[in-house]
């Protein structure tokens, strides 16, 4: 296994969007899919954000000063009304900016110990700025077993 590196292992097809994107159409893309996050990309795939359903979801939960005055006065109803107008949004209004990534030449359980420090169930794999593949514990988790099968 530690010769294997990250681009042994990663997805390539990657489905992308831009920050243009409307957050109707990446919603539909993560609950039909299932996906938990998407790589946000210019013109020339270069990487630029990452867009989770974190970043949707969180738009709804109460502020730290809503939740320091306590729950009492907080409106589930009114916040869960509010997911409706998130739909009218583009994916730049709502994405981290700040993207972490791995590299393809990275060995696999650097990139899996980097995902595990970061929390990360899935991560970007970046090349000079541009987006390459996308690498998934599942990933690292497949190829360990394999990797035990053949020992």
């Amino acid at each position: 296994m530690s010769d294997k590196s990250v681009k042994d292992i990663m997805s390539t097809g990657v489905r992308t969007v831009t920050r243009d994107t409307p957050i109707k159409e990446v919603v539909s893309l993560m609950c039909l899919y299932r996906f938990s996050g998407l790589p946000v990309v210019e013109d020339d795939n270069r990487l630029v954000g990452i867009i989770a359903e974190k970043d949707v979801l969180s738009r709804l939960f109460p502020s730290i000063e809503d939740t320091m005055q306590g729950l009492a006065n907080f409106d589930f109803d009114e916040a869960a009304k509010d997911y409706r107008s998130l739909m009218d949004k583009k994916v730049g209004e709502l994405m981290a900016n700040s993207v972490k990534s791995v590299s393809p030449d990275m060995p696999i359980l650097r990139a899996a110990v980097y995902m595990a420090m970061n929390r990360f169930r899935r991560i970007p794999v970046a090349e000079g700025g541009r987006l390459v593949g996308m690498l998934s514990l599942g990933d690292v988790h497949k190829a360990l077993f394999h990797q035990s099968l053949s020992d």
